[in-house]
């Protein structure tokens, strides 16, 4: 058998919970409790768990982590920005990855990736930091080879490449969108740099980001919490966990 003809190894799944607590904030109460929601993910397969504690503590809490720390037995991905705040915080709490993204206080979602290049002397400053803490750091990205050759540069783990643009194109465009994913997560495994993907993947488009051969890992929250209103979160969880096989 030759290499390319061994199986592609598995995809990680994590699992963003932010939108269980995005429930919970609505009436600033104690339900749904986003750890309760993690553990439950877990045991419908989920690899990993993923928050992202924003600035402005929309959803997520600093509680929510610092708890989640203790009780997630897979591993937790905390998205932050590269504010001081943000990674003074990490380094207590100690995820098993952080995951550096852009943030604006009026976006609803986070709208685009990362200028790495644009900021390399800070995002290189703050990956080191988490990096002698033993946190991995990915960068959240567009496949851009820039910003694959800057992420080397800074030192980080991985990538995860935004698949926002693929996720709402149509047609010929969507087409076009994911031979840029392709292309990116060959130039970021080139450099050295595991491959994952996140934004906008839902049950319906996750099928062609799949095939993608250097693709270790994707994140994924809204569709999932979004089945899980009606379906239940077990059940939304091992749905897409069935979808990552190849």
């Amino acid at each position: 058998m030759s290499p390319h003809d061994a199986p592609l190894p598995p995809i990680r799944l994590g699992i963003n919970v932010d939108h269980i607590a995005t429930i919970r904030q609505a009436r600033r109460c104690a339900e749904p409790d986003p750890v309760t929601a993690a553990a439950l993910a877990e045991l419908a397969g989920a690899d990993q768990i993923t928050v992202h504690l924003r600035e402005d503590r929309r959803h997520i809490q600093d509680r929510d982590v610092r708890i989640l720390r203790d009780t997630v037995r897979t591993a937790l991905n905390l998205e932050m920005a590269v504010a001081e705040e943000m990674v003074a915080i990490a380094l207590d709490v100690k995820p098993d990855q952080a995951c550096l993204v852009p943030e604006k206080r009026e976006e609803v979602t986070t709208e685009g990736g990362l200028d790495v290049r644009g900021g390399l002397a800070r995002v290189k400053e703050v990956t080191a930091r988490l990096r002698a803490a033993g946190i991995a750091v990915s960068l959240f990205i567009d496949a851009e080879p820039d910003q694959i050759a800057a992420s080397a540069e800074a030192g980080a783990t991985s990538v995860e490449l935004h698949t926002g643009t693929y996720a709402n194109a149509r047609g010929a465009e969507k087409a076009r969108a994911l031979e840029v994913l392709v292309a990116g997560a060959r130039q970021a495994d080139d450099a050295g740099l595991a491959v994952h993907a996140g934004h906008g993947l839902d049950y319906w488009n996750v099928g062609p980001v799949v095939e993608i051969e250097e693709l270790q890992e994707v994140n994924i929250g809204h569709a999932v919490i979004a089945r899980a209103v009606l379906l239940g979160l077990e059940q939304a969880v091992s749905d897409m966990k069935a979808l990552l096989e190849r």
